[in-house]
């Protein structure tokens, strides 16, 4: 029997294996070791294959497509409805290869090296920046212990922590200021590996033309465009602009039944870093929108007047990535005066 279907469930080291033939019968149940993977699926005929969006799904997507097949990656949330019985990976390999052949399931983009190796430097800043922010609080909650509060903002900390560790009369002992100054020296390595990785992030935004295009956006500068254009991919994977608001989880959540339509807060899905990104760049663009002289006739102008401050934040959010999506899939530049044809 030929296998035209097969649901792969990835691991580090041991890989199950499901396929199923044209008429929906299990026709290969299979272990495989990480060795052998790549050879076994150069010697079968070309199929659709589906992983779950996990752990070196993307890498070994780029491999099996080499060897001719056709790949396809799922959410796992979308997946687990299929488990019949107990978990096993038996069970969730022929659960992937199910869901896989369903015609309203959802895929997730392949991405290529280029996008994987930006977005490694976007995930090891921001883990920099935590650490940053963590050792920034550490530093300002033990001053405090002996009456020395330093205001909120990390540039504050390193502007007031010489002057604090040089005066003798604030009573701090000198085992303290040792470990204070070894904490602050330890503040500002992390905030030059922050810059640093700012640094490689910008010189991968000149280079790469969407990038550029999307930062025309108000709200939207390099350290977005380029986590949305190595995240997205390729936009007319979304059928519009709306359903991109909704992956990045912009839009409300829903709750109706019987007729009535009960709309809550946004639905906070897909990608948590992307979303707050858009966030934070819409918050920015209403803090400054009242120092124009357009605002009061502006759409934002309007919001801001009957909504509240984060309301509005969200809601250009909301309309940037609809912008960003009309950017990148019809190939345009953005208009800030923009008007749609009747």
């Amino acid at each position: 029997m030929k296998v035209t279907t097969i649901g792969i469930d990835l691991a580090k080291e041991v890989f199950q294996v499901h396929g199923v033939d044209e008429h929906g019968k299990a026709v290969l149940k299979k272990c495989l070791k990480r060795a052998q993977m790549s050879a076994f699926f150069a010697n079968l005929p070309p199929c659709l294959i589906g992983m779950e969006a996990c752990g070196s799904a993307h890498h070994w997507a780029r491999k099996l497509q080499a060897h001719g097949h056709t790949v396809r990656l799922m959410p796992p949330q979308f997946v687990k409805p299929y488990v019949k019985t107990n978990k096993n990976d038996a069970a969730d390999a022929e659960a992937i290869c199910e869901a896989v052949a369903r015609p309203n399931m959802r895929f997730v983009p392949i991405k290529d090296t280029e996008q994987q190796g930006i977005l490694a430097v976007h995930r090891a800043r921001q883990g920099f920046v935590r650490a940053r922010t963590a050792q920034g609080n550490q530093i300002r909650g033990l001053l405090a212990e002996y009456g020395i509060v330093i205001p909120q903002g990390i540039h504050n900390i390193a502007k007031r922590l010489p002057g604090i560790l040089e005066d003798a009369d604030n009573g701090l002992p000198g085992i303290f200021r040792q470990l204070v100054q070894t904490l602050g020296e330890h503040l500002n390595q992390l905030d030059q590996q922050v810059d640093e990785l700012g640094e490689v992030i910008l010189a991968w935004y000149k280079e790469n033309e969407d990038s550029r295009k999307l930062a025309e956006i108000p709200g939207i500068g390099p350290i977005t465009a380029t986590a949305l254009v190595a995240t997205i991919g390729d936009a007319k994977g979304f059928a519009n602009g709306r359903q991109m608001a909704a992956w990045m989880g912009l839009v409300p959540r829903q709750h109706s039944s019987g007729g009535k339509q009960v709309l809550l807060g946004i639905s906070k899905r897909g990608d948590v870093y992307l979303r707050t990104l858009m966030i934070h760049g819409a918050r920015a663009v209403v803090r400054v929108a009242p120092c124009k002289d357009s605002h009061e006739d502006s759409w934002l102008g309007k919001l801001m007047g009957r909504r509240n401050p984060n309301v509005a934040a969200v809601a250009l959010a909301n309309k940037n990535a609809r912008i960003v999506w009309a950017i990148l899939a019809q190939d345009r530049r953005y208009e800030a005066d923009y008007q749609r044809a009747a």
